[in-house]
């Protein structure tokens, strides 16, 4: 039996990885973006395509007290024995309404394409208000539009769109991105951001990288800022006054019992 891998292996004297001698080749040669893109592809990013790549983990990496910083830095108060546990805690919390639009938004953006790609802005924003419109009639949210601070313009977004343009990456999924930003105030009657984390994903989307791992590369990013929230942690602890506000600001309230839906007693 044979478990074939083209990712690390070793022997006694020397490591291999992706074909390449780890120790001679890689280390101190690849940065650690470009071997993250290239683990997942197995194919060595260009230099602009590593330049977008590593500008998505950028954006990625921070963005405030957000509750997976939050759970992390409580996790940390409750088991300062176990960095793995607090890291992990605030990983798990990358979910539809923090980091996981990353792929949500790469997805629906993929699954949207048309079969004919438009090669003018006027034919991007026909399939975008064909777009909206079906998501508003259906009652359903576009992934990536819309955030809760940045009403006005998230600043990540221009930014991406023009590292991607400077590189030649601004392909398909930004197009239509950039088109659904143009056209939904015609649909919603209000205009929204299209927040960092949904261009992040039209991004990814554009370089080639499995939209199955988009969320991946989202907690790959925030894995570097949890470890920063708990640097900050150790040297400025917030956690157990984040801890305190709660428990001793609780209410005592009377019971409220469950009762499914349509149960008419």
């Amino acid at each position: 039996m044979t478990y074939p891998t083209a990712l690390g292996a070793s022997t006694k004297d020397t490591i291999t990885l992706l074909g390449h001698d780890l120790a001679d080749d890689v280390m101190g040669s690849v940065g650690f973006g470009e071997l993250a893109f290239w683990l997942a592809t197995q194919r060595r990013p260009t230099p602009g395509e590593t330049r977008v790549f590593e500008a998505v983990l950028a954006a990625l990496a921070d963005h405030g007290f957000t509750p997976t910083a939050i759970v992390t830095r409580l996790t940390h108060l409750s088991a300062p024995d176990s960095v793995q546990g607090a890291l992990a805690a605030g990983l798990l919390g990358g979910g539809s309404r923090f980091l996981g639009v990353t792929e949500d938004c790469g997805r629906f953006l993929h699954d949207h394409l048309p079969a004919e790609r438009p090669t003018t802005d006027d034919g991007w924003d026909a399939v975008a208000l064909e777009i909206v419109t079906a998501q508003r009639a259906a009652r359903r949210f576009v992934p990536g539009l819309g955030h809760h601070v940045h009403k006005d313009g998230d600043p990540r977004t221009p930014r991406l769109f023009a590292i991607a343009a400077e590189e030649g990456l601004l392909g398909d999924h930004l197009s239509l991105f950039a088109a659904i930003g143009r056209v939904h105030p015609q649909v919603l009657g209000r205009t929204l951001p299209l927040n960092g984390a949904g261009v992040c994903g039209a991004a990814l989307a554009d370089l080639g990288l499995p939209l199955e791992l988009l969320r991946g590369f989202a907690l790959l990013a925030r894995t570097a800022g949890l470890i920063g929230q708990l640097a900050e942690e150790l040297r400025h602890p917030v956690a157990n006054e984040i801890f305190l506000s709660v428990d001793l600001h609780n209410r005592s309230v009377d019971p409220d019992p469950y009762q499914p839906e349509g149960d008419l007693r």
